[in-house]
C-alpha cells in the first residue's frame, strides 16, 4: 500500500487546472495535413505539440522539443534510467458535424461529462498523468530516476513520430501509454498487413471496402452475370441489393481486430459469383480459401494461444481492373512466428496467380504477467479502484505501447465505460479523468523508486 503524506490534497488541487489544460489541448483540431510548411504533419499538430510543452513547462518540467516538429518531451528527476509516458497530441477527424451533439473542437462539460474530439484519445489521459505526476511535484516528492513524457504526433498515421524519436533520443527503461483501457494490456498480437495482387483476364469488375481495417459492409459487381448472381445470393441468404448494372452485396462492420463480429460483403461477393461459375484469381481464392472464415483455418490450420487467442484474417478491401488487388489485415498470436504465416499464404496465393506484397508490420508486444513493471502498474490500479476481480489483458489491436520497448497499455478508459475514440461525441468523464490522475500520480511514484 503506497501512502504519500498530502498528495491527496495536492491531487485536489489539480483538478481545476487539469479541466481547463485538456480543454485548451482539445481545442487545438490537430489533425494530420501532411508537410506543411516546415510542420511535418500540419500546423494544427504543430500547435498541440506546442501547447503541450508549454503546459509542462509551466508545471516545472524540463521541456525539450524535436527542431523538426516530430515530438517533443517533458523530464523530471535524476539519473541515468528513465520511466517513460508515452502520448500523442494529434487526433482522427471529428467526420460528420451533424453527429456530435456540440462543437467537437469546442470541448464543454455536461453533467460531470466532458465531450470533444480528443478529450479520451489521447489528451485526457495524457494530461492526467502529467497533472499527477506534478501532484507528486507539490507534495515534495523527488524522483530517484529520471521520468519523461513523451508526446508523440503521428500515433493516427504512421508513428513516424515515434521512428524519428528513437533515431535520436534515449531509449526508456520502462514505461506506459495511457492510451487504451484499465487494468492494463500486457500483450498484443503481431499486426501484418499485406496485399495479395493477380492479372484479370477475365475483365470482371469487382469493389469493396474502405480500409485494411475494417470488415467491408458493401461490395459491388458490375458486369454480365448480375441477374446470375441475383439468384445466387438469394439461395445462399445473402443480402443484397440491385445497382445499375450490378448487384451490391451488404455486409456487416466491425473493426479487423475482432472480424467475428462483422460479415464480410467481399467474401460473401466472392463466394456467390464462385458458385455461378464466374472465376478469377482473387474470386477463386477467396471461395476456395477463406470463405466466410475470419480465421483462415483452410490456410493456416488453428493457430492460436494462450495468452493472445486465434489468428484473425481480414479481407479488408478488393480492387478489379486489369490488376485484381486484395487488402488483408493480419493479427498474429504473439507465440507465432510471422514467417510461418507468410508462408502459408505464400503458397496458398501463389497456386492461384496472386503475388504477395506486404504493406506493413507491427510486432507484437508481450510483458510478463510476473514482470515488475505488470504487477507495479496492477497492485496501484487495485489499491485506488478496489477493483480486485479485473485481470490484465491481451488486445488483437495496435496501442501506443508498441512504439517503445518495455511499454504497456494503462488505461485510461475503465471497465465497464464505452469507448469512444474515434466516434462522434467522443467523450471522458471527469470523475474517471480524475481517478486517472491519481492511479497515474502512485504509478508514477512506485516505478520511479
Amino acid at each position: 500500500m503506497i501512502s504519500i503524506p498530502n498528495l491527496s490534497a495536492s491531487l485536489e488541487r489539480q483538478r481545476g487546472p487539469l479541466l481547463e489544460a485538456v480543454q485548451e489541448l482539445a481545442r487545438i483540431p490537430s489533425v494530420l495535413q501532411e508537410a506543411e510548411n516546415g510542420a511535418p504533419f500540419g500546423h494544427p499538430i504543430a500547435r498541440a505539440l506546442n501547447q503541450a510543452i508549454s503546459i509542462s513547462s509551466n508545471l516545472g518540467f524540463r521541456a525539450v522539443q524535436d527542431p523538426d516538429g516530430y515530438y517533443g518531451y517533458a523530464e523530471i528527476g535524476q539519473g541515468e534510467e528513465i520511466v517513460a509516458v508515452l502520448g500523442h497530441v494529434d487526433v482522427v477527424p471529428a467526420g460528420s458535424l451533424a453527429d456530435w451533439r456540440l462543437d467537437p473542437f469546442d470541448p464543454q462539460v455536461i453533467d460531470g461529462v466532458l465531450y470533444g474530439r480528443g478529450v479520451q484519445d489521447d489528451k485526457g489521459p495524457t494530461l492526467a498523468a502529467l497533472f499527477g505526476a506534478n501532484a507528486l511535484m507539490q507534495a515534495g516528492v523527488t524522483f530517484n530516476k529520471r521520468l519523461r513524457f513523451i508526446f508523440g504526433t503521428d500515433e493516427e498515421n504512421l508513428w513516424r513520430c515515434m521512428k524519428r524519436y528513437l533515431a535520436q533520443e534515449e531509449k526508456p527503461a520502462l514505461g506506459f501509454t495511457p492510451d487504451a483501457k484499465f487494468p492494463l494490456i500486457y500483450a498484443e498480437k503481431g499486426l501484418l498487413q499485406a496485399t495479395l495482387e493477380g492479372s484479370n483476364k477475365q475483365g470482371i469488375n469487382l469493389s469493396g471496402g474502405s480500409a485494411f481495417n475494417a470488415v467491408p459492409d458493401s461490395a459491388v459487381y458490375v458486369g454480365e452475370a448480375a441477374e446470375k448472381l441475383r439468384r445466387q445470393l438469394e439461395r445462399l441468404g445473402y443480402a443484397y441489393q440491385p445497382i445499375s448494372g450490378g448487384v451490391q452485396v451488404i455486409g456487416k462492420a466491425a473493426h479487423a481486430q475482432v472480424p467475428e463480429e462483422g460479415v464480410n460483403a467481399i467474401c460473401r461477393l466472392a463466394i456467390a459469383l464462385y458458385s455461378c461459375g464466374v472465376h478469377s484469381p482473387a474470386i477463386d481464392f477467396l471461395a476456395q480459401e477463406v470463405g466466410e472464415d475470419p480465421f483462415a483455418r483452410q490456410i493456416f490450420g488453428d493457430l492460436e494461444d494462450e495468452d493472445t487467442g486465434r489468428l484473425k484474417f481480414n479481407v479488408g478491401m478488393i480492387e478489379g481492373g486489369e490488376t485484381e488487388r486484395l487488402s488483408l489485415d493480419i493479427r498474429i498470436p504473439v507465440s507465432i512466428e510471422k514467417e510461418n504465416v507468410v508462408e502459408r499464404l505464400v503458397q496458398t496465393a501463389e497456386r492461384y496467380g496472386l503475388k504477395y506484397q506486404q504493406r506493413d508490420w507491427l510486432a507484437p508486444i508481450y510483458i510478463s504477467r510476473g514482470s515488475n513493471l505488470v504487477k507495479t502498474l496492477m497492485e496501484v490500479y487495485r489499491q485506488v479502484t478496489g477493483d480486485h476481480l479485473s485481470q490484465p489483458e491481451t488486445s488483437g489491436g495496435a496501442t501506443y505501447a508498441r512504439a517503445m520497448p518495455n511499454c504497456v497499455a494503462f488505461g485510461a478508459v475503465f471497465p465497464g465505460r464505452e469507448k469512444v475514440e474515434h466516434q462522434p461525441n467522443e467523450h471522458i468523464r471527469l470523475d474517471d479523468l480524475f481517478t486517472a490522475m491519481q492511479i497515474y500520480a502512485l504509478a508514477i511514484y512506485a516505478l520511479t523508486r
